[in-house]
Parts: C-alpha cells; structure tokens; sequence
C-alpha cells in the first residue's frame, strides 16, 4: 500500500454539552493526551481577535460568502451567536477524513443535531454534571455573573440536558480523570460501555432534570 493512502477513514468525534460540565477543560485535556486528534476549525464572520491567525483559529469569513454558503449547503452545521455566524464546512471535514485524520468538534447539541443528519457516522459524545447540585456549583464557582444570569444559565443547561438521549455516548463529569479517562476510551475506538441507552443512564437523567 502506498504511505499516501491512508490504511482507514478518519473519525470525527463531536463533543456538546450544558455550560458548567467542565466541557471545554475535558476537551482541552483531551487534546493534549491525544497527539492524533485535531480540532476542526471552523468558519464564522466575527473579527479576529488579537493573535488568532485565519486557518488555524478560525476560517474568517464575511457574511455575504457566508450567507451564499449557507445557501450550497456548504456547512455540516451553522448557527447565529451574539450576532455572529459560526459553521463547520463540510468539504474541510470531509478532505481531512479521507487523508485518515481524527478530529474532534466542540459545539452545542443543535449543532451536533446538523452533524448527525449529515455525517450520521459521527461519534457524538454528551457530557453530563454528577447532580443539579454540582452543575449550580460549578456556574457559580466562575464568580463572574450575577445570581439572575446563573439562574438563567441553569435553566438553559437544564433544557440541554433533555437532548442528551440523541447523543450515541454519555458520560457523567464527576470525576475530572475518570471522564477524561472515559473520553479516550471513546477515542480509541471502544464507544460502547459509554452507550447512551446502558442500564440505569436514564433513570440518573431523570433525577438530574427532575
């Protein structure tokens, strides 16, 4: 076999969940265990910011382009944050996986909905806080917003958490190694004690949203 042929197709790994699971430091620390997984830059029509580099943080896209590739079907999912257009292209996504790279996609459970209609053998991934009580904690414990918008952002989290049934695997962020651990495991290609529908996940759910 050529060293230019890839031996296997790359897997792209999504990752969504509520604020305040220790999402973002779970897939910081992922990364850097994982010399094999790149993160999938996306586009988005927001300026940079000091330091960012076009490519490499982000694709940098004006809004009419953005807008018209909307309109091709261009993106795997896209959506509008504080004014801001942000998308996963899907040509970049699919050339990186037929070179047989692993990547890695941090975005929301709408988003990981796009993605699922149009790559359906994405590996999605939802993280879940260990109780109500921790994920109040864990917002708080930033000391940067008021109680109204922590109680906001509760509320939001706790809508979040109502979708983690569309995801293929869950894991519970009660301990920081363990589900990093458990994200790995997931990454090495043994997805299945982590499957979504496992004995007594839906019962745990329950209590955390009720």
């Amino acid at each position: 076999m050529s060293a230019l042929t890839p031996t296997r197709r790359g897997h792209l790994y999504v990752i969504a969940a509520p604020s305040g699971t220790g999402k973002t430091s779970l897939v910081r620390a992922l990364m850097q265990c994982t010399p094999t997984l790149a993160f999938s830059v996306s586009h988005t029509t927001r300026p940079p910011r000091p330091a960012e580099q076009d490519g490499r943080d982000y694709h940098f896209t004006d809004p009419q382009t953005f807008r018209q590739m909307i309109a091709a079907g261009a993106f795997l999912e896209h959506a509008s944050v504080f004014d801001n257009l942000y998308g996963t292209g899907q040509a970049g996504v699919e050339a990186a996986l037929d070179r047989g790279q692993d990547l890695l996609l941090e975005i929301d459970w709408q988003g990981a909905r796009q993605v699922r209609a149009r790559l359906p053998e994405a590996i999605d991934i939802f993280i879940l806080p260990p109780s109500r009580a921790a994920l109040e904690a864990r917002l708080r414990g930033r000391a940067t917003d008021s109680d109204e918008v922590i109680a906001r952002r509760l509320r939001d989290s706790v809508t979040e958490l109502s979708h983690w049934h569309e995801f293929r695997c869950v894991i519970v962020n009660d301990r920081f190694e363990t589900a990093l651990a458990d994200l790995q495991q997931i990454v090495a290609g043994n997805p299945a004690p982590y499957a979504a529908d496992r004995p007594g996940l839906a019962a745990f759910v329950a209590g955390l949203l009720g």
